[in-house]
């Protein structure tokens, strides 16, 4: 395969919200943090799109497990990764992917940083050929934690390989909170992806549930 393998993780309430109207994202439960934070030391990068960067403002580093933290992947098409962002910080090796549309000054702001900056796609990141590039810089595990926007790319290409969801028993609705996948969406439900469910879990108050993609590179 000519890019890594991806895992989508993500915690989501009962109604599929994953933030609230006002953005407030913190669904987990504590040992579902715990878990989370497993899987990021056992990966070699850590993806999510620029809304989750100006949204919730992540470090993206291992700090309720052992391991080293993982290179942390921001997809970016137009550079507007403010600069006291935490993923900009010297804790983790971090690679920014953008477009050709993003401008030079923006490109230099971040590179100054000692930030990596991968152009990739004419108007907005070329997913595909980023998971090419990463898997020659030494990705082969990918975690995935979204947004729905990046979440709704990744899924619509193929990119995706494992879905692991925690459901937390709380709903909180609102039109115009998050789902754990936007985008324009499958017009019909059988267009829609396919998954298999290959384990369930309850982690604290939460119920974990895997799935594997249809196609999955380990079928």
């Amino acid at each position: 395969m000519d890019r890594p393998y991806v895992i989508l993780n993500a915690a989501m309430t009962v109604d599929g919200k994953i933030s609230s109207v006002e953005e407030d994202s913190e669904i987990s439960c504590e040992r579902d943090l715990d878990r989370v934070h497993l899987i990021r030391s056992e990966v070699d990068g850590i993806m999510v799109g620029i809304g989750t960067v100006l949204s919730d403002n992540p470090r993206l580093t291992v700090r309720r497990a052992d391991g080293e933290n993982p290179t942390r992947i921001i997809v970016d098409s137009l550079l507007r990764t403010p600069s006291d962002a935490r993923v900009l910080d010297n804790s983790a090796r971090t690679i920014i992917a953008t477009s050709e549309k993003a401008e030079d000054k923006d490109r230099e702001r971040i590179r100054s940083q000692n930030v990596e900056v991968i152009a990739t796609g004419d108007k907005k990141v070329d997913l595909k050929s980023l998971l090419r590039i990463l898997k020659r810089e030494g990705i082969e595990r990918l975690l995935l934690e979204g947004g729905s926007t990046l979440n709704w790319g990744m899924l619509d290409q193929g990119l995706v390989d494992e879905v692991r969801i925690a459901i937390h028993p709380c709903i909180v609705g609102g039109e115009s909170a998050k789902t754990l996948v936007g985008g324009r969406g499958m017009k019909k439900i059988e267009e829609g992806v396919k998954l298999r469910l290959t384990e369930v879990e309850r982690v604290g108050e939460d119920l974990l549930l895997v799935y594997k993609t249809e196609g999955s590179s380990s079928d």
